[in-house]
């Protein structure tokens, strides 16, 4: 099939805008990868101490076995990340199986978004994945691998261990999901007692009893989130094995997986015939790829930051209208949660990722020539991984959906296009995820009502406050203020206004949670009003206009370009719960339509 004239330009126009920086980031690798395999240019006292604690150290000193390092992201405080307490001795067995050697090369930290949500640690979230990508770096500093493997799944951990990869892009990745808990309390359920826990019609018991029902075992939250669109993305990529991202923990399937993954690790080293470093997997077309993905599958709008920081990382520079673009020509194909009624394991039974990349391919909406892990060419992810006799086997993934009111084909898709929509206006740049928000509401006229953080806005809602149509502002939420928390904890609270039969919206400099949905939410508006952007001259009672079908987000007061814009006092943000120490993060943080990057 003949790849889609949009895809085409927005490629072209990537490669085009990042000609300078991808050439001298492919430069960089080249030379790195010159000296050949890593550990033999070590001296011998600086190969004993790496050596030492190894029970293979004769291996390791006197033979040219590959030498696979893991960087995890392992706590318990994660449910997703809880399983790979075990995978470290699981990969050495099978490391030694496949003739490498195997060390867990270093640790990168992993909060959970879940247990942050509206509280003062949020406020390190964004940044912890620049951390990630740091403790990346200090994990590969040694010099001693041959290939890396990467344990990681949730919000800004695979963003931050793709950005520490692509800065040591002459290595080989592989990256190891760990896959979704079972199906608990369905999200809808979920939803509804969160909303009548917001207007005191039931009580944090029946909330409490509600929370555990649904987040209740190792594993991904099931909804479609920031984490679940992650491994999609990495599957789309080509840094997974096809099929892998949404099979379950702990089971022999993902046993086996996890054992290719390793075998292919060591396969694709410098040692081999079929070298393959990461800066050569994550090129131009693999990001593209990425986007369609995200759009075809109603995905998280904190990509929308990810991916470009992690792009930078191997020196392909994306923009919010590529996005805005690719989702004008790629229909929405899914319909997962806060999207649909689904979860992510209904959706992986009804064909899932392989489905999904089979119907783009035969559209013309991926490229198909790209290096991936599992070999030459994406047409290997339509494939769905079986076990034959404790193996790993891949056959043809289905051609139909099995359940079209949760999967659809691309001809006869849930939408025409992948709902997300770049914004321009006097109040800036941003986005806006439409993908489950009504068509009547995507366009809002209405007052302001101004707040400098969502704990305002609760306290408004509990006083009775909202008895009209608002567009509720929330400034000095970007990465220069306090590190652009998420603002997921608001949504119930605008869904009960909304559900009341007011017309309600989000503009803010902020996040919105990767499950945001049927609340219209602009988000990540740029210039952030901590830097004298436009939000910084927003008053109440004045009247806002956002279009999400025309793409604007104004403010219609007639002296608004001559207003000084109101000051931002760091101090509710500043100290607490490690926020003092991320002070020359904030002083530095990109703005969010580049990724709001630190190290990138």
């Amino acid at each position: 099939m003949t790849l889609h004239a949009t895809l085409d330009r927005v490629t072209d126009r990537i490669r085009e805008r990042s000609h300078k920086t991808r050439d001298g980031y492919l430069k960089k690798i080249a030379k790195a990868a010159e000296d050949g395999p890593r550990r033999a240019h070590l001296s011998c006292g600086n190969q004993a101490h790496a050596y030492a604690a190894m029970d293979d150290k004769e291996d390791m000193a006197t033979t040219r076995k590959p030498n696979l390092g893991i960087v995890t992201a392992y706590n318990d405080m994660l449910s997703a990340h809880q399983p790979y307490e075990r995978f470290p001795d699981l990969i050495r067995r099978a490391g030694h199986a496949a003739g490498a050697t195997v060390q867990v090369a270093g640790g990168v930290p992993a909060m959970c978004d879940g247990v942050t949500q509206g509280r003062p640690g949020m406020e390190l979230s964004l940044f912890s994945r620049d951390v990630i990508a740091l403790a990346t770096g200090v994990a590969l500093s040694h010099d001693c691998f041959d290939a890396a493997l990467y344990l990681g799944v949730c919000d800004k951990i695979v963003p931050g261990l793709v950005i520490g990869a692509a800065t040591f892009g002459h290595i080989p990745a592989v990256f190891i999901p760990a896959g979704p808990m079972p199906s608990g309390l369905p999200n809808d359920e979920k939803s509804k007692v969160r909303q009548q826990f917001a207007t005191g019609e039931v009580g944090r018991d029946v909330l409490m009893a509600a929370e555990m029902a649904s987040y209740h075992s190792p594993g991904t939250c099931t909804f479609y989130g920031t984490a679940n669109s992650n491994q999609m993305l990495m599957e789309f990529m080509g840094l997974h094995l096809p099929g892998s991202s949404f099979v379950n923990p702990n089971t022999p399937l993902r046993e086996a997986l996890t054992v290719t993954g390793v075998e292919r690790a060591a396969a694709i080293t410098r040692l081999g015939n079929d070298y393959l470093p990461a800066g050569e997997v994550l090129d131009e077309k693999a990001f593209v790829n990425g986007m369609v993905g995200l759009m075809a599958t109603g995905g998280s709008t904190n990509l929308v930051m990810h991916i470009p920081a992690m792009a930078r990382a191997a020196g392909v520079l994306i923009d919010i209208e590529d996005f805005h673009d690719i989702s004008e020509s790629v229909p929405l194909m899914a319909r997962v949660y806060p999207n649909g009624l689904a979860d992510v394991n209904h959706f992986h039974a009804a064909g899932g990722i392989g489905y999904m990349i089979g119907q783009l391919l035969e559209a013309g909406l991926l490229h198909e020539d790209v290096k991936t892990i599992h070999g030459t060419g994406l047409e290997g992810y339509t494939a769905e991984p079986k076990l034959d006799g404790g193996r790993v086997r891949w056959e043809q993934g289905a051609h139909d959906t099995l359940n079209d009111r949760i999967l659809r084909p691309a001809s006869n898709p849930f939408a025409r296009t992948g709902g997300l929509k770049q914004l321009e206006g006097n109040l800036g740049r941003g986005v806006i995820k439409i993908s489950a928000v009504a068509e009547e509401r995507h366009v809002i006229e209405a007052k302001a009502r101004v707040f400098a953080d969502q704990e305002e806005v609760k306290a408004a809602f509990r006083a009775g406050e909202f008895t009209k149509d608002t567009i509720v502002v929330v400034r000095f939420q970007g990465p220069r203020a306090n590190g652009m928390p998420e603002l997921h904890s608001l949504t119930p609270t605008l869904a009960v206004l909304q559900d009341r039969g007011l017309k309600v919206a989000l503009v803010t400099d902020g996040r919105m949670s990767g499950a945001s949905g049927k609340v219209p939410a602009a988000i990540h508006i740029s210039p952030e009003a901590s830097v004298g952007g436009p939000l910084a001259r927003v008053r109440d009672g004045d009247l806002i206009r956002l279009d999400a079908t025309m793409g604007t987000i104004d403010c219609l007061a007639e002296d608004f370009d001559n207003r000084k814009p109101v000051a931002f006092d760091p101090a509710s943000s500043s100290e607490g719960m490690g926020r003092e120490m991320f002070a020359a993060f904030r002083a530095v943080a990109g703005p969010a339509t580049e990724g709001a990057g630190v190290v990138v």
